[in-house]
């Protein structure tokens, strides 16, 4: 019986030994790399410039009044369309008081002159008509009936549009019906009726009654980096992305780049424009959040490769192009190739390549 324990044991520590030592011939073996195989393509390769901002209208106004008063009534509510011409709203005047005690000095004045002018032109009417005063005479007092009827005239418009704000004669022209400037939308109405209103002037650039824009013509307005503006020039294309119209993109033309920096949280920027093309299905809200890309550059229908495939030495270029198998290894011969641009994923292969080649790629893992 102790015979065969030993001989048990021992055998257990020979297999013991054995399959230690077939374990560790087998770890030190070397493994077999095997790498991707990757043809080259034809694609479209770009490069972009991101810049972020807002889709602003290209034409928007503010309408202000030409007169002072307060308002007496609002006919459009904001979103409203309006078209040239049309009253947004309308003033009530509130005359200042010195100015119309003198406007109705003037017109009493007036009166009192052009009576005593047509009394005159009278007498001088039966003196002309018994010959005893001259043709010329008879004229001169003429003239100065006219002249005061004409004082009287404007003295009544004067008093007229210190009340009214605009005279019977060009009534058609009131300052107190404050008619739109251009077509489009009313973006905002910040005033409400009874709120006092200030005419613009030199002095004082008025109250805004009403902000209308034309969303038919829309551009963005962003920033790009000091580094970027060197890249980009006038009429080069842009891809608008509006954050809130996900899964639309608008085409839009570069047609604006400051010549001016601006310090945007401590960044050196440059402000720029694009024309957007909206189409009529789409409504577009002022003020939308907006990315813009700027292709700098664009290779169509070219042939590529996946920038990681290319390997350099010095100035040269090279690729490994797969020639077969060894056994179970790949073997892969170095071909120099010329390349052209890259977007950062996939590089232009202007010579030194054929569809038909077989490119080194990323080790496969197990």
């Amino acid at each position: 019986m102790k015979k065969f324990f030993r001989v048990f044991w021992i055998s257990l520590l020979v297999l013991i030994f054995l399959g230690t030592m077939v374990f560790l011939w087998m770890k030190s073996r070397p493994q077999v790399q095997t790498y991707q195989l990757l043809s080259p393509q034809t694609r479209t390769i770009e490069n972009s410039i991101i810049a972020t901002g807002k889709v602003e209208p290209s034409n928007e106004v503010q309408i202000k009044p030409q007169i002072s008063g307060i308002i007496d009534a609002i006919h459009y509510d904001p979103g409203d369309d309006v078209k040239v011409g049309d009253v947004i709203a309308t003033i009530k005047v509130v005359p200042e008081m010195s100015s119309l005690n003198s406007a109705e000095g003037r017109l009493r004045v007036a009166g009192i002159n052009y009576d005593k002018a047509m009394k005159e032109h009278q007498r001088n009417m039966e003196l002309f008509e018994k010959g005893i005063l001259s043709e010329e005479e008879f004229e001169t007092s003429q003239a100065a009936l006219d002249n005061a009827q004409e004082e009287v005239d404007n003295a009544k418009d004067a008093l007229k549009i210190i009340t009214d704000g605009v005279s019977e004669k060009y009534s058609h022209l009131s300052n107190t019906l404050i008619r739109s400037t251009i077509t489009g939308k009313i973006l905002d109405i910040p005033v409400e009726v009874g709120n006092s209103v200030i005419q613009a002037n030199t002095f004082n650039d008025g109250t805004t009654i009403a902000t209308v824009a034309d969303l038919g013509n829309m551009l963005f307005r962003g920033n790009i980096d000091e580094s970027d503006v060197g890249k980009v020039k006038g009429g080069m294309p842009v891809k608008v992305k509006i954050g809130a119209l996900q899964g639309v993109d608008f085409n839009a033309l570069l047609t604006y780049i400051s010549p001016k920096s601006e310090d945007v949280d401590n960044v050196v920027m440059f402000e720029i424009e694009a024309d957007v093309e909206i189409p009529d299905s789409i409504f577009v809200r002022a003020g939308y959040s907006a990315n813009a890309e700027i292709i700098t550059e664009r290779r169509d229908s070219v042939m590529t490769i996946e920038e990681s495939c290319v390997n350099f030495a010095g100035d040269t270029s090279y690729v490994e192009i797969f020639k077969g198998m060894d056994k179970n290894e790949q073997l892969f011969e170095r071909k120099d190739i010329r390349i052209g641009m890259s977007d950062g994923v996939y590089i232009e292969v202007l010579e030194g390549l054929s569809p038909e080649d077989k490119v080194k790629g990323n080790l496969q893992m197990k």
